[in-house]
């Protein structure tokens, strides 16, 4: 019973380094982007006429295949598996692929595909990133609401009475500036036509343009950018110091490893000079003898 059981945590580590080696992870990888083209051939129904069934079992198997590869996990780190995020997203992935085939959820089994965002770490790096992000684009995006909100409503002031297609109401008007916002065919299709009736409503258009466009959109980039560059710096610096503190570990062993050596030198003299001074007291007495 106690042989079992010691040996499980053996196991369990062999597992673990097994499901998580580099050949087994492009195995996963792999077969992630395949099904990806299952479900996207899936959508087509002349190839469903055809070959149908075997996508269908094709994917079945892949899908048993990740199921299998989230018990292994289970198994090698118990609990220990959703302590990581990027476990957890994965769990939930593979959760909802387990859903029923048919119906609305049945859509939702391409999600599998994002898989691929936990498995590459460039990808992974992108989206902890723009996590890290979330409180300056959060602020951002309040700016630009206010900024909506504000020339929304003296939008539907000015021309909501000549043309309440796009400036009617404040909905309408909000909508309307996203359009412009987007720049597309802001000019010819929204701004020109209302300067028909209002030839000052480029004062209007251009400032809105200039800061909603191209100052507040460009935060967002900058915001994300300077994020990216933060966390690398900051995966750099970790791995300078882990570095710095595996040198200094060994530095200390090797300096310890020396003075233990000298110490042991010293000891070994200090024997071999009393040997000798033995050795040199027997051969008095034997002359003396």
């Amino acid at each position: 019973m106690s042989a079992t059981l010691g040996a499980n945590p053996g196991l369990r580590a062999r597992a673990g380094l097994w499901i998580e080696s580099r050949p087994v992870q492009r195995v996963i990888i792999a077969l992630i982007l395949i099904n990806a083209a299952i479900l996207g051939l899936e959508t087509d129904p002349d190839i469903m006429a055809r070959i149908g069934p075997q996508l269908i079992a094709a994917d079945r198997v892949i899908l048993g295949v990740f199921v299998l590869e989230i018990l292994i996990k289970l198994f090698a780190r118990g609990l220990g598996f959703f302590r990581n995020p990027w476990n957890v997203f994965d769990f939930l992935v593979v959760g909802v692929a387990l859903m029923p085939a048919s119906g609305p959820f049945a859509v939702l089994r391409i999600l599998r595909l994002l898989r691929l965002v936990s498995m590459i770490p460039k990808l992974r790096f992108v989206v902890e990133a723009l996590l890290r992000a979330v409180p300056g684009i959060a602020s951002i995006f309040g700016l630009l609401a206010i900024l909506f909100y504000v020339f929304a409503v003296i939008s539907t002031g000015l021309f909501g009475e000549q043309h309440p297609e796009w400036f009617g109401d404040l909905g309408r008007s909000m909508y309307t500036l996203f359009q412009v916002m987007t720049l597309e065919s802001w000019s010819m299709g929204i701004a020109r036509p209302v300067m028909e009736t209002h030839p000052y409503a480029w004062v209007f258009f251009v400032p809105f343009i200039l800061v909603a466009t191209f100052t507040i959109l460009n935060l967002f980039i900058a915001i994300i950018v300077n994020t990216m560059q933060t966390l690398s710096e900051e995966q750099q610096d970790f791995e300078e110091k882990t570095i710095t503190s595996v040198v200094h570990a060994e530095s200390d062993q090797l300096h310890q490893d020396l003075t233990r050596m000298e110490h042991e030198n010293l000891q070994l003299y200090q024997d071999l000079r009393s040997l000798r001074d033995e050795i040199q007291a027997l051969r008095k007495d034997l002359r003396g003898g």
